[in-house]
């Protein structure tokens, strides 16, 4: 569970530092649902595949709506590569006693776990068929959830001059039709809190979001659990039953955190598709940051660099490292010599 150092929003200042935090984690987390979902074959595990896919692209859904809700209190947001092995921004684990350290793991039964970590609901799961323990947060911590209920608070007390109508406002003209909407005042804003709260944790008495869609925590359980969650006579409603099929062996043999290693000793076809990869994701930063500080088409832009990505990452995870039974996946490093030299 992501938990935060809490801060109380007094201000519009304060409100700005969350929500740019917010954004950050939002962001932060795509790298790591990408990893896994670029390390399983083409045709294989596609059930998981798709599972995967969907809550990666909800995450950059819900980083545009955190970014117009930014934009809309008149602050242009600002996005920032974290590094892996690493923390996601503000983020620390239940309780607050260490850091929830975010790795880049192939499909794994461990990827998996962290996703889980990463979007467990802030009461604890539901278990099915069983009651699920309410879990007792800290004080001086926070979930993400309750981050963005603080906001929605605070931002219920803003007057309507202090909204920008219009401004810097990404919406679903070009792609994610029906996700991404404009902010233009509160109401607007409230909508994408519930929406972005509802498809990351679901409810604490369901594991759907508003949309009656399955939450990401649960995605990601059914994926680890090898099982589907269905509606059931139970008193919880859901029980877990039948298969996805997940094959845990049918993963590209890609090693884990590959920003930690020195490319230097592997064969050059190697290096050659790890600079792929890395010009394609820092494409794809540099066009999201154009798109949510106003940009128009920007984030068409963004969508391609993505699509590059995983045509580089689906490459580089069949070229052999030194030791020709392993390869790596895309780094995710942000290096923005490389685009300079394609004049991007």
């Amino acid at each position: 569970m992501i938990q935060l150092k809490y801060k109380s929003i007094k201000s519009v200042a304060d409100a700005v530092d969350l929500l740019q935090l917010a954004i950050g984690v939002e962001f932060g987390t795509l790298p790591p649902y990408l990893y896994a979902l670029y390390s399983i074959p083409p045709d294989k595990n596609t059930e998981a595949t798709g599972r995967i896919k969907a809550v990666a692209m909800q995450e950059m859904v819900h980083m545009c709506l955190a970014c117009n809700i930014l934009n809309a209190i008149g602050t242009n947001p600002t996005l920032t590569a974290p590094k892996y092995p690493g923390p996601l921004p503000g983020g620390i684990s239940a309780g607050g006693k260490e850091p929830l350290i975010i790795h880049l793991l192939p499909f794994s039964k461990d990827a998996m776990a962290q996703a889980m970590s990463i979007e467990e609901p802030e009461d604890g799961p539901i278990e099915f068929p069983q009651e699920a323990a309410v879990a007792a947060v800290a004080p001086e911590f926070m979930t993400i959830g309750q981050l963005y209920a603080q906001l929605d608070k605070f931002l219920a007390t803003l007057p309507p001059p202090q909204w920008k109508p219009g401004r810097n406002q990404i919406d679903d003209r070009q792609f994610f039709a029906g996700q991404i909407f404009a902010i233009n005042g509160y109401t607007d804003a409230h909508q994408a809190i519930r929406d972005i709260v509802s498809e990351g944790e679901g409810s604490k008495t369901s594991p759907l979001d508003f949309e009656g869609e399955v939450a990401h925590y649960y995605r990601f359980a059914e994926i680890f659990n090898d099982q589907v969650l269905t509606k059931s006579s139970n008193p919880k409603g859901f029980a877990w039953s039948g298969t996805l099929g997940v094959d845990w062996t049918a993963v590209y043999p890609a090693i884990a955190d590959p920003e930690s290693r020195d490319f230097s000793n592997d064969p050059k076809a190697a290096q050659d598709a790890q600079r792929d990869c890395d010009k394609a994701y820092t494409s794809l930063v540099q066009e999201l940051q154009r798109a949510v500080t106003g940009e128009t088409g920007r984030l068409g832009n963004a969508v391609r660099a993505m699509f590059n990505l995983r045509t580089a990452a689906r490459h580089a995870m069949t070229v052999p490292l030194a030791n020709p039974a392993q390869v790596a996946g895309p780094s995710f490093r942000y290096r923005p010599e490389l685009t300079k030299e394609a004049g991007q």
